[in-house]
Formats: structure tokens, C-alpha cells, sequence
């Protein structure tokens, strides 16, 4: 924790190759979307789409007005490309 008004949150975006994690401080009381907006994740990852962007804390699916605590790792989920029983299927040969 930076001071007892200030967050140090980080957010990160999960690409196939790797993932891309920024450090962000943050007033206290500030909320998921301000984190993200913060980071400029969206910004530079155009594919990202705001308006049906899921995000969670620790992997736990939450709301972009979710007040954050000290150490929040928030994550911006990407859409699935494939349905996961039929990837799965993919993988075992069955298909």
C-alpha cells in the first residue's frame, strides 16, 4: 500500500501468448473501471470491447463499479473463441 488514500491495483489482460499486466495507483474508493481506464489496456488492445467487457478480481466475476482494495488484481476476460466441451473434445481426437 502506497499511503492509507492511495491503491496500487494491477490489471491485467490475458492474450494466447502471453499477458500484459500494468501496476496503476489509484485514489482510495476507486472502482474496477477506473483501474482499467487507468491502465490504458483498452486503448491499446482494440479488440477489447468495453461495452461487453467481463472483468473479475482474482477470478472472481465482478462488476466494473466494484470498489477496490490495496492489491486487487483485476483481469479483463477475453471472449471464448471456441465452446470449451468442443475444444476439449478437439484435443482428445474424438472430433
Amino acid at each position: 500500500m502506497v499511503n492509507e488514500q492511495t491503491l496500487c491495483v494491477y490489471v491485467v489482460y490475458a492474450l494466447p501468448d502471453h499477458q500484459e499486466l500494468v501496476t496503476v495507483e489509484l485514489p482510495a474508493n476507486s472502482t474496477v473501471e477506473d483501474a482499467i481506464s487507468e491502465s490504458r489496456l483498452l486503448k491499446k488492445h482494440t479488440e477489447i470491447q468495453s461495452e461487453n467487457m467481463r472483468v473479475g478480481i482474482y477470478g472472481k466475476i465482478v462488476q466494473n463499479t466494484q470498489v477496490l482494495q490495496d492489491q486487487d488484481r483485476v483481469e479483463i476476460y477475453r471472449p471464448l473463441t471456441m465452446d470449451p466441451m468442443q475444444a476439449r473434445r478437439l484435443r482428445a481426437g474424438l472430433i
